[in-house]
């Protein structure tokens, strides 16, 4: 799994901007939705001025969705920043990739700090992490991406199409939708692990292959990276739905959107489940695997027993006969080799017929 390491550095101003991500020759784009119910507008390829410009003119009771692609220009998020009247430390969190998922309820401000994990590159095998930040504020939703990509591509369509009710309710509806978009990229996540992980428990019931043991490693570590990333939203989730229904005012999100959230909570709980679940698995597929082995130790060791005990009485005999006593009877008979030779055969055969009636072969 790919992930920024958290750099202990010292700075003069704690809350001044340092990109330390993963990608700092993504192109950097802004989009910019402007909605209600009877119409919207999506601009592509923005500058600041021109964002300016377009909100100015925006109808009073729109919503708007800001999008930035490429965390890397500094300059341009600390503009941003001063546009849209954030406080400087929201904006240098958007750049702490390491850190948990979290939330921050300032005044007329909502910052939310996620988690994103997909697949890629299925055929190789692997995922990748990204972190992806949320600003509700009045009635706009700003959403910042390290790279492009499809998490949204959906709720673009919705906006579009006005498929459902994004159109119709406010912009913490918008929030939610964009949260739900990453939690099902959980889901997605976790049905293309549990495929291989079906398949690592059946080839650990019916294979040898030290190669089984490396898969395991990587399927838990994978599922252990995705739980760490969803205990934290779960607890964040909580939060908010426990405050929310503590508080007598409304807060920044509506009464009728934190409904929603608390969808949200429920579902972090059912992608925990199948973590579990497929923790379990895996715990059963390496007892399987052990298990395997030590039984085909044991056929090894049976063989190798029952071919080891036929041996004696022949080697006792050949021993025997192999002293060269000028005074045993049997060395000077004509037909003694043939006679030696059959009452070893006897034996052998005896022996075998034992084992096969008390079953141990």
């Amino acid at each position: 799994m790919k992930r920024a390491k958290y750099k202990k550095k010292n700075k003069l101003q704690p809350n001044s901007l340092e990109y330390a991500g993963l990608f700092p020759d993504v192109p950097i784009s802004m989009q910019l939705f402007v909605y209600n119910e009877e119409s919207y507008t999506e601009y592509k390829d923005l500058n600041l001025a021109e964002i300016q410009s377009i909100l100015q003119n925006a109808p009073e009771n729109s919503n708007k969705w800001f999008n930035l692609h490429g965390l890397h220009d500094i300059e341009l998020l600390k503009e941003i920043g001063k546009f849209f009247d954030i406080e400087s430390y929201i904006m240098a969190e958007i750049l702490n990739f390491s850190r948990r998922t979290r939330v921050e309820e300032l005044d007329d401000v909502m910052f939310f700090s996620l988690k994103a994990i997909l697949p890629f590159q299925l055929d190789e095998g692997g995922i990748e992490i990204e972190q992806i930040s949320f600003i509700l504020k009045d009635n706009i939703v700003l959403s910042f991406q390290e790279k492009k990509g499809n998490f949204f591509n959906v709720i673009r369509e919705r906006i579009r199409t006005k498929v459902g009710q994004v159109r119709k309710k406010d912009s913490s509806y918008l929030l939610y939708l964009l949260m739900d978009s990453l939690t099902d990229s959980f889901f997605t996540t976790l049905d293309w692990i549990e495929d291989n992980v079906e398949r690592v428990l059946l080839d650990a019931k019916t294979k040898y292959d030290k190669s089984i043991l490396v898969r395991i490693e990587e399927h838990t570590q994978e599922l252990q990276d995705i739980k760490r990333a969803i205990i934290p939203f779960r607890e964040v989730l909580n939060n908010l739905v426990v405050q929310h229904e503590r508080r007598e005012a409304d807060c920044i999100i509506s009464k009728g959107s934190m409904l929603f959230f608390g969808r949200l909570h429920y579902k972090a709980n059912e992608l925990l489940d199948q973590i579990d679940y497929n923790l379990n698995k895996l715990d059963s597929a390496t007892n399987h695997y052990f298990s395997a082995q030590s039984n085909r130790m044991n056929e090894i060791m049976k063989v190798l027993t029952i071919v080891s005990v036929i041996f004696i009485p022949l080697t006792f005999i050949v021993g025997v006969y192999g002293m060269n006593f000028d005074n045993m009877p049997e060395l000077r008979k004509v037909n003694g080799y043939y006679y030696t030779l059959i009452a070893m055969l006897l034996i052998v055969f005896i022996m075998l017929g034992y084992f096969k009636w008390k079953k141990w072969f």
